[in-house]
């Protein structure tokens, strides 16, 4: 008996960072963790950013949403206090972001090889955590999944070849369209229930468990003899 967890996520997104470490730290709860099998599915924020492309993450955000770029630092500031707070590191200032569409198929094929938790955490690493850029640099993505423990021929070999995976990006891509996502982090639980956004470690325990209890075989009660409930026992017939 198995739960399946399907995350849609993008490595640009700073609640998908979070919300994955939320998710965990609700599944170390779960008394039957051994038992659920997490797939983490591709989400482009924003696919219509041209291949390689690359920009700082403050003035993309104070221009988006039309803010200053002191409140866009002062955002990326609370984040990086949430983060410290679930021991995650999280640079503050000079990251990028940009096209993410080689990184999902780097999980693409991180999955088919049973190793997709291994990419997802580097790649969330050189995002977030570390100060060299991330977004437009293939060999910065070559040298994470090297560190991650994948084979560096195959890598590059993913990167080189544009097709490679991309038809798993594009089916995730739809699947999230299909079931209603219209952001990311997206959690489905068995196909039955959707998490959206980066909730608390409570919720997602809660999910889990609701998820775990619908795999219950319902109780078959079988004969009907005499027994005792709440009224008394059953008399026996002296007739």
């Amino acid at each position: 008996m198995t739960v399946q967890v399907e995350i849609w996520t993008d490595i640009n997104c700073p609640f998908c960072y979070l919300g994955k470490r939320r998710f965990e730290e609700a599944l170390h709860g779960f008394a039957h963790r051994e038992a659920v099998q997490v797939v983490h599915r591709s989400f482009e924020l924003d696919p219509t950013m041209p291949a390689g492309h690359s920009e700082a993450v403050v003035p993309h955000i104070a221009n988006k949403y039309g803010i200053s770029e002191a409140q866009a630092e002062a955002n990326e500031r609370g984040l990086g206090a949430q983060a410290e707070a679930m021991g995650l590191p999280y640079r503050t200032s000079g990251r990028d972001l940009g096209n993410s569409f080689d990184m999902h198929r780097l999980l693409q094929y991180a999955l088919a090889r049973g190793k997709q938790e291994a990419m997802l955490d580097a790649l969330y690493r050189g995002n977030f955590a570390e100060a060299r850029p991330l977004f437009g640099d293939s060999e910065r993505l070559v040298e994470l999944a090297v560190e991650a423990g994948f084979d560096e021929a195959d890598v590059r070999a993913v990167l080189a070849d544009p097709d490679a995976y991309a038809d798993a990006v594009r089916d995730d891509e739809r699947e999230a369209a299909r079931l209603g996502a219209t952001g990311v982090p997206f959690f489905v639980f068995d196909r039955k229930y959707g998490v959206s956004g980066a909730q608390p470690a409570e919720v997602f325990g809660q999910v889990l468990e609701r998820a775990w209890s619908d795999h219950a075989p319902a109780l078959e009660v079988v004969g009907d003899a005499d027994a005792c409930g709440p009224d008394g026992c059953a008399l026996p017939d002296r007739g």
